[in-house]
């Protein structure tokens, strides 16, 4: 196991000491800002959150969250990106994989000459990076193991990991070092979850509040050894021992899922060590420390205020593959609103229709999609959403609606 054959701490230290590593940008913010500010600002977004977040056109009214759209760290990566190609303009520039969970943004940076490290089956290939090249960290982070690789290739590697994801690893890094299992509440193909993982060093993945109870269950001697394993087989650290790395647990989490889930999970495993092992002993056997992200709270938050609000529909933008955006879409259909995931705003077309992705489902079209009479659609957007692409879409919605 990684955690076992690497102190992660001490090659984190080590490599944030080499030169050929970067954390803090170039300080050239101000030659990238106005590329920055013409790709992703919106002075229509600007205007309506001056409006109090709502606009009025014809028979149609917006309603945007009040919080909504790029987040503090996703500025950050994608500034970095963007003075990373002015800091080396003629050296061949990578990211180990999308910058951040956004088309758009990704499709600015390729015609950057930024290349994408590819992916095949789960498995990056990285035969074509060589020595002296650059390569972004994404946002999300990257695993011990890709930055092990980097670094002994010789690369010069640019982190604009979120410090919010940091502050995950330090977390399981501590549970690690008092032999504690990290229950990370993610999902397990994630990046972010992956890096987060390779930082653990017994850990076991699960998804939601059922596979929690699960564990839960198992714990107080309510499981069935050979059904657990088959259930958490790719989830888990190699070697995992349920009936011995389930005696002192740690929780962190995905900073994307949904807060008051990483909250409930929380409480169902200090709740189940009490259970078991007692209040003197609790803390031996259970460690929880917060490491849920500001802005995913916030923006989940403003999501359960809007859509308290009377709405006709809602629409979610942002990429099919971003995790906060999901956990959005999955607000709206607690509350029963008929609502519309989409990752571009071409994908409201003419004719009155619009192709969606369904939580967990495929791309569908809808037709019609917006119903006659007057109209209160709300609109929000994950992390990794320009306002200039909620822009775009409030301006398709107008043009629906024109007589």
């Amino acid at each position: 196991m990684w955690g076992d054959a690497v102190d992660t701490r001490a090659f984190k230290r080590s490599l944030h000491h080499s030169e050929r590593y970067n954390r803090r940008g170039f300080g050239r913010a101000e030659e990238v800002a106005g590329s920055l500010e013409q790709a992703y600002q919106s002075a229509l977004i600007a205007t309506i959150r001056e409006q109090g977040y709502e606009l009025r056109h014809g028979r149609l009214t917006i309603k945007l969250a009040e919080a909504f759209g790029f987040c503090w760290g996703v500025e950050r990566a994608v500034a970095m990106a963007y003075e990373t190609r002015r800091h080396y303009p003629s050296e061949r520039i990578w990211i180990t994989n999308e910058i951040i969970h956004n088309p758009s943004v990704n499709d600015h940076l390729r015609q950057m000459n930024v290349q994408f490290i590819q992916v095949e089956e789960g498995v990056k290939d990285f035969s074509e990076v060589g020595t002296g090249d650059v390569v972004i960290l994404p946002a999300f982070g990257a695993t011990v193991q890709e930055m092990q690789l980097l670094n002994e290739l010789g690369c010069h590697i640019v982190d604009t990991t979120c410090p919010w994801v940091s502050k995950v690893w330090n977390t399981v890094e501590k549970h690690k070092k008092q032999a504690f299992t990290s229950i990370i509440h993610g999902k397990v193909k994630h990046e972010e979850t992956l890096a987060t993982s390779s930082f653990a060093g017994t850990y076991l993945v699960v998804l939601d509040t059922a596979e929690a109870q699960m564990v839960c269950d198992y714990i107080l001697g309510r499981g069935d050894r050979t059904a657990f394993m088959e259930r958490f087989a790719k989830a888990c650290s190699p070697g995992f021992d349920p009936e011995r790395d389930l005696d002192r647990v740690g929780v962190a989490n995905q900073t994307t899922m949904l807060k008051s889930e990483t909250e409930d999970i929380g409480r169902m495993f200090e709740r189940t060590m009490l259970a078991r092992y007692g209040p003197t002993a609790l803390n031996d056997h259970f460690l929880a420390f917060n490491t849920i992200c500001d802005a995913t709270q916030e923006r989940q938050d403003a999501m359960f205020s809007l859509v308290d609000e009377p709405l006709d529909l809602l629409v979610v933008i942002g990429g099919y593959n971003s995790s906060n955006t999901t956990h959005l879409q999955e607000i709206a259909i607690s509350r029963g609103i008929r609502s519309f995931h989409i990752d571009t705003p071409e994908r409201i077309g003419p004719g009155n229709r619009i192709e969606h992705k369904p939580l967990g489902g495929e791309l569908e079209s809808v037709a019609p999609f917006l119903p006659e009479g007057p109209l209160k659609v709300g609109i929000t957007s994950g992390a990794s959403t320009p306002d200039r692409v909620v822009e775009d879409v409030i301006r398709h919605l107008m043009e629906l609606c024109e007589p």
